[in-house]
């Protein structure tokens, strides 16, 4: 039985990922700012996170923050690992990171860079967006009698226990470099995918293409984000959403 620490472990794909490792047999430690006996802020890197890394054998880093630090995180946690003879860091990370000039692409790029960099066993596992994430913008934009998207731009949502299930194998397995890269099942446009949405919410909208300019936008919408010869997910967007809404009790 080897011990795991899951960043991020309590989080939309974390969660999951701790599952699929105790599921394996494995002692799984769940690191998050907030949730003892491993609560750390890896942005400070205080003295919490020797011990969690102590005795571990792989760390599987899924924490992020919208807030900014990632880079510092990632720096600590390497650092720490090092110092606790980690053998295995794996990372997930986005489709596109290397194609997209968008500021948070640029931090999980630079981010791997890191991993690579650690002298230590790594594996880089890239993925399309969640599903979750479409769901939780248009249900914001919803809120609205108009839904803009911007014009022109497709995207390739994958399942999160899909991605999960693979980031537990990869993390079971020997160090693999930058692994394969996991797309969802289709690639369809934005306002494709919001009309779903609508229709499984039960909700009539406008949705509006909106034209947007930049480095960023011009490289959505050539695609750098798709992975379409890596289709490999198995989970719909209506079948998530099919889901989701029986378990909330919403939609249709």
């Amino acid at each position: 039985m080897t011990t795991i620490l899951v960043t991020g472990g309590t989080g939309t794909l974390g969660r999951h990922v701790v599952t699929r490792l105790r599921a394996g047999g494995h002692d799984v430690r769940v690191l998050t700012r907030h949730t003892p006996p491993y609560d750390v802020d890896l942005r400070e890197g205080d003295d919490g996170l020797d011990r969690a890394l102590d005795g571990t054998g792989t760390v599987v880093h899924c924490a992020t923050s919208a807030r900014g630090g990632d880079e510092q995180a990632a720096r600590n946690l390497i650092a720490a690992a090092r110092r606790a003879g980690v053998e295995h860091l794996v990372y997930i990370s986005i489709v596109g990171v290397d194609r997209v000039p968008f500021p948070y692409y640029r931090t999980k790029l630079a981010v791997e860079r890191q991993f690579e960099d650690s002298g230590t066993g790594w594996t880089v596992l890239r993925a399309t967006q969640f599903h979750d994430l479409l769901f939780r913008l248009f249900q914001g934009l919803s809120k609205s009698p108009v839904m803009p998207l911007p014009a022109r731009v497709k995207d390739q949502p994958v399942d999160v226990r899909e991605v999960a299930h693979r980031l537990a194998e990869l993390a079971q397995g020997a160090p693999a470099g930058r692994a394969d890269d996991m797309g969802g099942p289709e690639i369809r446009t934005l306002h494709s995918l919001a009309r779903g949405y609508l229709d499984a919410a039960g909700r009539r909208r406008a949705v509006v293409k909106v034209p947007l300019r930049g480095s960023a936008y011009e490289a959505f919408r050539a695609g750098g984000h798709l992975a379409p010869e890596r289709a490999v997910g198995k989970r719909t967007f209506e079948e998530y959403l099919a889901e989701r809404f029986a378990v909330t009790g919403g939609g249709r």
